[in-house]
């Protein structure tokens, strides 16, 4: 069957109005959550087969969020399609207001290669809570983890309800060629922009959820050890392939030489005698040489041992990186921190402040002051304060970007407003007409008016 046909055949079920209910949709998060916990250990087995991921990583990376993502929609979802009264003006008295949720119809889901189960599925449950339809579009890059998901969707779901479409560039653009009522897509900066415009042309509403150079900040007043820890965590979950993965380091000056030997400890202690066994490899060849490129601008203190046969890099720390190298204008997207020093907090708002907007913001402080002026001075999709990357593993924090970022946000309730319009609607009745709104407009009611409104 052809995308056109996948497209069509959705559209009419929509229309059927079969998805709208509660019940069904209740149904189909069931189906999803029995689904995914079924096929855990295959899917486990092409996280391992695409990234290396260990089991455990891919539980509380990808499996583990995404059904505690399904528990929080499961629990909410009744109040959320539930109509919402508003108040309004006593001109339109008798009349109520309210405001309810309504589905866009058939929506896409181009998930990509670095947490192809999480990035899929989290996207995927806001769009059945929402009552839509949904054709998934996964990476071919994670290939093996494509296969799986579109085994189990097409397992558990009626094809004219949810379909999975593989392939490359050619299915991407057919795809994208078609009309949609919602598109959603995870990806690179360059590709947002190129999903942007195909949308454009069907004036089709769009989440982008994108990446960037991510920003961490180290002062006087913090515990290196635990704030080494954290980063070592934080670029080595998925070997740094995540889209808010700590891109880079700004350090007091004072602090530089003892935060690296504190990263050299938590690393041996994250891998004891330097077994590497279950950390993720690089995605392909492409993406790994351009990462063995970066290990040679500025000077390598950490790490920095590479395999090609099996695509693995050591996790490395550069330092004395100039700020116009290639590693500091564009997103690593591997387990490689380069770290620059400051000596004054302007220096550093100054510094991101003149770069594209953030998806991630990190500073790890004693001082409250410090925090305000940031947060202040900089703008960023999200982030946290003496940690990183967990602001995402919520359903009560919407996760998004801004600018350069991304844009539109989800996890928990806002992926259910996400993937659905809000209509606003007066319901009046026959008993009581205002004549002020009536014509004529005379003298008399534009002094009732007026008062009306607070301006005499």
């Amino acid at each position: 069957m052809s995308i056109e046909e996948i497209v069509k055949n959705e559209r009419a079920y929509f229309k059927t109005g079969a998805t709208r209910s509660y019940a069904f949709r209740m149904k189909q998060l069931n189906l999803l959550e029995e689904a995914i916990k079924k096929n855990e250990k295959k899917l486990m087995d092409a996280l391992h087969k695409d990234l290396n991921k260990s089991p455990y990583e891919s539980y509380i990376t990808e499996i583990g969020i995404v059904l505690e993502e399904i528990k929080y929609h499961k629990k909410h979802l009744r109040s959320w399609m539930k109509a919402k009264c508003v108040s309004h003006k006593l001109s339109h008295f008798p009349a109520v207001g309210y405001r309810i949720h309504e589905p866009f119809g058939v929506v896409l889901i181009a998930s990509p290669w670095n947490y192809p189960v999480n990035l899929t599925f989290e996207a995927l449950i806001g769009a059945i809570s929402a009552g839509n339809c949904a054709v998934i579009k996964p990476s071919a890059y994670s290939a093996e983890t494509s296969h799986a998901i579109k085994d189990l969707i097409t397992e558990t779901f009626a094809p004219e309800y949810i379909s999975v479409i593989e392939g490359g560039r050619a299915e991407n653009q057919e795809l994208f060629n078609q009309k949609f009522d919602y598109i959603f897509f995870t990806g690179s900066v360059n590709v947002g922009k190129t999903v942007m415009e195909a949308a454009s042309k069907h004036l089709t509403p769009i989440t982008l959820e994108l990446g960037g150079k991510s920003p961490v900040i180290i002062d006087k007043t913090a515990d290196l050890r635990i704030a080494a820890k954290r980063l070592v965590f934080g670029k080595t979950i998925n070997a740094g392939q995540t889209c808010i993965a700590p891109d880079y380091l700004l350090i007091h000056e004072s602090l530089r030489d003892e935060f690296v030997e504190e990263y050299k400890k938590a690393l041996a202690k994250a891998f004891p005698k330097n077994k590497y066994d279950d950390l993720p490899t690089i995605i392909n060849e492409k993406h790994f040489n351009r990462l063995s490129n970066l290990l040679t601008q500025g000077n390598l203190v950490v790490g920095g041992a590479t395999d090609p046969e099996r695509r693995f890099i050591e996790p490395a720390l550069l330092i004395d990186v100039n700020p116009d190298d290639e590693i500091m204008t564009e997103e690593i997207f591997g387990p490689i921190l380069p770290v620059m020093t400051y000596k004054s907090l302007d220096e550093c708002i100054d510094f991101i402040t003149n770069r594209p907007r953030p998806l991630a913001f990190y500073v790890f402080t004693r001082d409250k002051r410090v925090v305000k002026k940031l947060f202040d001075s900089c703008s960023f999709g999200g982030g946290c304060v003496n940690d990183v990357i967990m602001h995402i593993t919520s359903s009560t924090m919407p996760f998004g970007g801004v600018g350069n970022s991304g844009m539109g946000s989800y996890h928990g309730k806002k992926s259910f407003e996400t993937f659905t319009h809000t209509r606003s609607v007066l319901v009046n009745n026959f008993a009581f007409e205002a004549p002020l709104r009536y014509r004529p407009y005379t003298k008399s009611k534009m002094k009732i008016m007026k008062k009306y409104f607070g301006n005499e």
